[in-house]
């Protein structure tokens, strides 16, 4: 069965008075129906972008998408015109922004907001619309929704902005679900029922889901792949399980050394990356990442393709971060990230070779 969204070789920029910044730099990757992947990476990584981008809510000028294909429905969403694209943005691709205090209208009642998609894409209009309203608001877990819809955004809490943001996007029951960082601000128990309604979703009406976040661990207990991108590029891709048994890029064992374990013993200190993201207007040459590599060696200054490192699973890093010797050489740069590749611990395979 064919991907309901695939996006091939996407590039878009913005150019500036100091010079182009290539945000995303020839990402690819699909979707299936009623799957949800992750895309994770530090801020600046082009997550939010590569989402944007998809639904072409970009400003024109800075930003312009240069190359790629994104097709959704056996249609190129970078050819349609801006009358057929509306038909799709918000009605059979949704979207849950980052932040719900400033997405929606602090003017308008909540059911101004809510009846919009339902009037534009599904046609209700009256009673039936506001009841339609109503209900998605009880979908989502809003208490009293005949008398909430009539409130404003600032009588809501950030959890339960974002359930108003998450009914505002399923309302008219969309193919595609883009969630970008949807629990960013909200503490860690709203944060578990807001992805647990997602999923929730996702299996009640087949919705496939984009998620971005920056938090591996947001993405751990429900993306079925994940994407970790770096200055614009895919570092690693592959099925949630294998990335984390078996991540194959140093970025990825940065950002899970970086992560608290629950089964770590003892006092350990948390891994960092060294240095920062790179410079867009000056990215390095070659990999973008082997700056701040402890494992970069000298053909780092050619960017590397993607590498088939196990089923479903590719890095685009020269560098075999399994292997002993490499393992060994990283550690000398001070790099321990107590993470099991390979079926070992690489922090018990350094101490050893110590």
């Amino acid at each position: 069965m064919a991907p309901i969204l695939e996006v091939k070789g996407l590039k878009t920029q913005f150019r500036t008075r100091d010079g182009t910044i290539k945000a995303v730099n020839g990402v690819s990757f699909d979707l299936d129906e009623g799957e949800t992947i992750g895309i994770v990476g530090e801020s600046g990584s082009g997550k939010s972008v590569t989402a944007l981008s998809i639904l072409r809510l970009l400003p024109t000028p800075p930003a312009e998408i240069v190359d790629g294909e994104i097709t959704f429905d056996e249609h190129d969403l970078l050819d349609l015109d801006e009358r057929d694209l509306r038909k799709i943005r918000g009605g059979q691709i949704s979207m849950i922004f980052q932040d719900p205090i400033s997405s929606l209208n602090p003017v308008m009642r909540i059911s101004e907001q809510l009846l919009e998609p339902l009037k534009v894409h599904l046609g209700l209009k009256g009673e039936e619309a506001y009841r339609r309203a109503v209900e998605l608001l009880r979908a989502v877990g809003i208490p009293d929704p005949e008398r909430r819809i009539r409130g404003y955004p600032h009588e809501f809490s950030g959890g339960m902005r974002q359930r108003v943001m998450i009914a505002i996007a399923i309302a008219t029951n969309p193919k595609v679900l883009i969630a970008d960082e949807p629990t960013t601000a909200l503490d860690v128990t709203v944060q578990a029922q807001i992805l647990d309604l997602i999923n929730t979703l996702r299996r009640d009406l087949h919705t496939a889901v984009i998620l971005i976040t920056h938090d591996l661990g947001v993405v751990a207990g429900v993306a079925d792949r994940i994407l970790v991108m770096y200055a614009g590029h895919i570092a690693e891709r592959a099925p949630t399980e294998e990335l984390f048994a078996n991540p194959r890029h140093p970025y990825t064992l940065g950002l899970l050394a970086s992560v608290p374990r629950l089964d770590d013993v003892g006092v350990n200190e948390l891994q960092t990356i060294p240095g920062a993201p790179p410079d867009m207007l000056n990215p390095p040459q070659g990999c973008p990442f082997q700056p701040r590599c402890p494992f970069a060696i000298e053909k780092c200054q050619t960017y590397p393709p993607d590498i088939s490192v196990g089923r479903q699973h590719t890095a685009a890093c020269w560098v075999d971060v399994t292997a002993p010797s490499e393992i060994e050489r990283a550690s000398r740069r001070g790099f321990i990230p107590l993470r099991p590749v390979g079926g070992s611990f690489i922090g018990e395979t350094v101490r050893s070779a110590e």
